[in-house]
């Protein structure tokens, strides 16, 4: 007997990630990454928010603050948010950018990521890593 999996369609995912200093975390996502700001809100039932997207993609992040709550989780260094990136002169770009706005390059805990990767930590200490490669 084989396993038989049911898998569901989602129409989109979205990743969501509370902050303590949303602003910070805008100009890295939208001016260091150049990600595509795909909607936000502001005093939401007490919430700031913002969403980044790829254009062609189905997905998204969310990041959160409460007005009354500044603390975030911190975040274990193996947490990341992982960006295949085939072409190596758009990845040299974005980490150069980011590193002229003054994040710099940190090791990575799992050294699978530094063959051909450039991990970057965000305004929040959450690890963002560039990989050459197509994906999975």
């Amino acid at each position: 007997m084989g396993n038989h999996f049911s898998y569901f369609h989602a129409a989109q995912i979205r990743i969501a990630r509370p902050t303590g200093q949303l602003r910070e975390i805008i100009l890295f996502y939208e001016e260091g990454l150049g990600l595509k700001r795909i909607g936000g809100f502001s005093k939401h039932n007490g919430y700031d928010g913002v969403m980044f997207g790829l254009p062609h993609a189905d997905y998204h992040l969310e990041f959160t603050q409460h007005e009354e709550e500044s603390s975030v989780p911190v975040p274990h260094p193996d947490s990341l948010l992982v960006f295949y990136v085939p072409n190596a002169e758009e990845l040299t770009a974005i980490t150069l950018r980011l590193k002229r706005m003054g994040y710099q390059e940190v090791e990575s805990e799992n050294p699978y990521w530094s063959h051909g990767g450039v991990t970057i930590e965000d305004p929040d200490g959450w690890r963002v890593v560039f990989i050459n490669k197509k994906g999975i």
